[in-house]
């Protein structure tokens, strides 16, 4: 991310009000757009450059091409490690990877063995999202990433399973309301395991906390600027964490909710119809389109949900931290996304 280059002067965190919802949804839609993807290697290195002038203050102020070049770099590189984020696991390439496996849940009349393999398949890409863009002051060991990982594929599964077997008892019920039933079962396993994989692949920084930093005033900015002097951390926080942590799980279910409710809900409507009847082999298009448009909306509705760099107030965390908070008693972390 743009903070983790070369120079003392701060760039804006964004040109959208991020202390409103709709000014996060319009950033993250920027952190999540799929085009970014296809800026090469050459291209970022351009992107990074062009916003080093700018902290060195080669540059007054911010253009357009500034504002593409941190799109660029903040869809691309880790806030914390200043690497970039493996493509296939980058939030702008949420939507395109997710679209398979999601597909793969919601199609229709799935047996055991489908079931198992396409809750695995999503499971295996949530841990590696969650990893990848996880908070990295604390990070996991692959002994721990696999026991995660083997956790959270064994509730989502015990999940859908549970949920394929019951459906089919129920009693006093049409057989409409069973087959929409049978249908949002994925919803209840994915969002289920989506929530429970964040807190078990990132269950290493409420254990030991994550890095809190005080919240610099203008002046203390300038200063800073001047000497070069860098933001040490406060210390590690698992209140911080817990809070980060669950806001990430929050989002999580806020972005399954549509794309695991919505398709499926609208296919049930699209299979009644005589269009759809007279060509079966639409039905897996169909599918891919109602996914694919939905998820292109949830995804920033459900980033945008929270701060990504949030701010708090010191009081709000361990008695350690209390009368070290900058500007008005607050400090800050990375959130994680």
């Amino acid at each position: 991310m743009s903070a983790s280059l070369p120079g003392n002067r701060d760039i804006p965190a964004s040109q959208y009000d991020l202390s409103t919802y709709w000014g996060r949804v319009r950033h993250a839609a920027d952190i999540s757009d799929p085009r970014t993807l296809l800026v090469s290697s050459s291209g970022l290195e351009q992107a990074k450059s062009l916003i080093s002038s700018y902290k060195q203050n080669h540059i007054p102020t911010m253009s357009p091409d500034l504002w593409h070049a941190k799109k660029v770099v903040d869809s691309t590189l880790h806030p914390d490690t200043g690497e970039p984020v493996f493509l296939p696991f980058r939030m702008s390439c949420y939507v395109l990877s997710n679209l398979v496996v999601t597909a793969g849940m919601l199609t229709p009349g799935l047996k055991t063995t489908g079931t198992l393999l396409w809750q695995i398949g999503n499971q295996s890409l949530n841990v590696a999202v969650n990893n990848a863009n996880a908070n990295k002051s604390t990070p996991l060991s692959l002994s721990q990433i696999g026991k995660s990982y083997m956790m959270a594929v064994s509730a989502s599964c015990s999940v859908a399973l549970g949920l394929n077997a019951l459906v089919p008892r129920l009693k006093n019920i049409s057989p409409n309301t069973k087959l929409i039933m049978g249908r949002l079962i994925p919803f209840a396993a994915v969002s289920s395991a989506s929530a429970l994989n964040v807190f078990l692949m990132r269950g290493e920084e409420i254990r030991q906390g994550i890095d809190v930093y005080p919240v610099l005033s203008e002046a203390e900015k300038k200063k800073r600027e001047e000497t070069g002097e860098p933001i040490e951390s406060l210390g590690k926080s698992k209140k911080a964490a817990t809070l980060a942590v669950g806001e990430t799980a929050i989002s999580r279910v806020l972005n399954a909710t549509p794309v695991m409710v919505v398709p499926p809900l609208i296919l049930v409507k699209l299979e009644k119809t005589a269009w759809l009847r007279a060509r079966p082999r639409m039905v897996t298009p169909v599918n891919l389109g109602l996914i694919l448009a939905t998820s292109v909306f949830a995804l920033p509705l459900a980033l945008g949900a929270f701060p990504q760099r949030q701010a708090i107030s010191a009081q709000s965390l361990e008695e350690e931290f209390w009368s070290k908070g900058g500007k008005d008693g607050q400090v800050e972390f990375n959130r994680g996304m």
